[in-house]
Order: structure tokens, then C-alpha cells, then sequence
């Protein structure tokens, strides 16, 4: 999903995170579509690429009556938060020390592909991930999850990922 520009002050379709807070903010405060994971009452935003500082500034002020803590993450090297850490469900989180500063988030479990730093918990102990991460799903299977294994090679020549190919919607 790609940026789509309209009048200031209006939120894009592809924006997410406005969409979903009701909010809508000019086009030089931007917040990506899919800038933050969350943990506990840390939400952790990446700032770079599509989420500037203003974008940053402007949900910790929506997320703050809430009782959540937006940390800043630079990105450099990835488009995308979630492409380069996840949050699992027993609140580590899992990430490719290269690509993201691992000393901004409380419990890391580093890995060494790529691939294995972007995965999608499914509910339970399932984690969907890319069959080009083995390693890392044997490592999931260690730590007492059942890693769900998809081959998305097509996919990952265009550096999409498993993060990029889903939707999460929460149980009710």
C-alpha cells in the first residue's frame, strides 16, 4: 500500500493508523500506515521513511490519555517497523540487530535472517513466518511456539514479507 496524497488536513486512505484513531493530519506530519508495534502499554513507533517527528509527536499526544508510552525507533535501513521487529506473544521481541537499535526494546531475541526479524503471531502459540527463515522457526519451536511455515519467495523478490501480507483482526 502506497502513500496517496490528498488535500492537507485530510487523512489518505492507505493512512491506517489515522483512519483508525479518526484523526486526520496534514501531509507534512506523516505517520505511515503500519508504523508501530505494541507491548504492554509501550507502543513503538518507527520514525524514518514514512513517520517523521511531527507524526510521532502528534500520536503521543492522541495515545497519551490512554496510558501508552510512544518510543521512537530510527529506521534507516527499512521501510517499515514491523519489517524488521516483531512483537511476540510472551512480550520479547524478535528482530535483526542490524537493522533496528535493539537497546530501545525491553526483552530481544536477535536473529540472524532477515526474514525471521518479520513475522505475524496468529493467536495462541502459532507465528506465521517465511519458509526462508528456518533457523528462526526452529527457534520459535524452541521457545514453545508452532512456527506456521509459508513459502512467499515471489513475494520477498519484491521484499514483501509475512508482516506486509497480512491483516490481523482481533478475536472477539
Amino acid at each position: 500500500m502506497g502513500e496517496q496524497a490528498t488535500p492537507a488536513g485530510q487523512a489518505r486512505p492507505g493512512d491506517a493508523a489515522g483512519q483508525v484513531l479518526g484523526w486526520a493530519h496534514e501531509e507534512r506530519h506523516r505517520l505511515g500506515p503500519r508504523p508501530q508495534q505494541q507491548a504492554g502499554y509501550a507502543v513503538y513507533a518507527g520514525r524514518g521513511g514514512r513517520t517523521n517527528g511531527e507524526g510521532i509527536r502528534q500520536l503521543r499526544s492522541l495515545l497519551a490519555p490512554l496510558g501508552r508510552t510512544v518510543i521512537a525507533v530510527p529506521l534507516g535501513k527499512v521501510l517499515h517497523l514491523k519489517s524488521a521487529v516483531t512483537a511476540l506473544p510472551d512480550g520479547t521481541f524478535l528482530l535483526l540487530p542490524e537493522l533496528v537499535p535493539a537497546g530501545l526494546f525491553p526483552a530481544v531475541r536477535p536473529v540472524a535472517e532477515e526474514s525471521g526479524s518479520h513475522v505475524a503471531p496468529l493467536g495462541g502459540d502459532r507465528v506465521l513466518i517465511a519458509a526462508s527463515a528456518p533457523r528462526t522457526a526452529e527457534l520459535l519451536e524452541d521457545l514453545g511456539f508452532t512456527p506456521v511455515v509459508v513459502e512467499i519467495s515471489e513475494f520477498e523478490k519484491l521484499e514483501g514479507c509475512v508482516t506486509c501480507l497480512s491483516v490481523l483482526l482481533p478475536g472477539r
